[in-house]
């Protein structure tokens, strides 16, 4: 699996998380103003779930299942 398709399903991973969490605001808001702090907490898992994902830890974790970064590209061949 090329660096591009890890980052790009990583990315998904922390869109999903993200969109979860707005979900039930978006299907109950009638109208802007009930959406945007939604839309916000949304923003803001997101962010938080992309700064976890860049720990050590949880770099290793996702290496077993081949989503890792860690040793990506360090002949300098990506």
């Amino acid at each position: 699996m090329t660096p591009a398709t890890k980052r790009a399903i990583r990315t998904v991973i922390q869109t999903v998380v993200g969109v979860a969490v707005a979900l039930p605001g978006i299907l109950a808001a009638t109208g802007l103003d009930n959406a945007l702090p939604w839309a916000a907490g949304a923003v803001a898992v997101a962010g938080i779930v992309a700064r976890v994902m860049a720990a050590p830890a949880v770099e290793v974790f996702l290496d077993r299942f081949g989503l890792g970064l860690v040793d990506d590209a360090a002949d300098g061949s990506e």
